[in-house]
């Protein structure tokens, strides 16, 4: 199987059967985001304990790659520490808009996103739920300190 087909499948898999679809009960941090231009729209919902995301749901609806992308990032996100989170974001961000792929991504799930870069009007579909987690990390939009 080429590449370009596993990443494709790992995206449509997420797209199907997307994980931790939901909403977290009495969330730490809950935002919502979307893109006007296509019409995707998430509503991220955290729960962070001691500085740790000890869980993250989604809801939403738009396109495979928002879609997929959201489900890829709620999964790889539970159980890190919020400033491993925002770090990941970031090369996670880099990596869509074609700024190259940080080792710790290389072998990771989530660099089946890394060819939306070749498709400029996918980048923000796929960068809705990774600019929703950064927004919601951000400490004036929790309910308690980290």
């Amino acid at each position: 199987m080429a590449l370009d087909e596993l990443y494709q499948e790992i995206i449509l898999d997420h797209y199907k059967h997307p994980r931790n679809r939901g909403e977290v009960d009495n969330a730490d941090v809950v935002i919502s985001s979307d893109n006007p231009f296509c019409g995707d729209r998430l509503r991220l919902t955290l729960k962070i304990d001691d500085g740790v995301i000890t869980c993250a749901r989604f809801e939403g609806q738009g396109c495979a790659i928002s879609q997929a992308s959201a489900s890829l990032m709620s999964e790889r996100i539970e159980g890190i520490a919020v400033p491993q989170a925002l770090d990941l974001t970031e090369q996670v961000l880099r990596m869509i808009r074609g700024e190259g792929v940080a080792d710790v991504l290389e072998n990771d799930e989530l660099s089946a996103l890394k060819g939306v870069s070749a498709f400029p009007t996918r980048i923000k579909c796929a960068s809705l739920a990774w600019n929703a987690l950064k927004k919601a990390l951000n400490p004036t939009n929790q309910k308690s300190r980290l």
